[in-house]
């Protein structure tokens, strides 16, 4: 058993590369559309 098994995420293959890749796509992709609206918002950019 990893540690990543232990804190939130207790199921197994919550460590696994295909579940970490598809989260940290999730997350990146998320902020980074959070800091276009924000610059859209901000400055009305096109």
């Amino acid at each position: 058993m990893s540690d990543l098994n232990r804190g939130i995420m207790k199921f197994e293959g919550a460590d696994s590369p295909k579940v970490v890749t598809i989260s940290t796509v999730l997350i990146l992709g998320s902020i980074v559309a959070l800091i276009i609206w924000a610059l859209q918002a901000a400055y009305a950019v096109s």
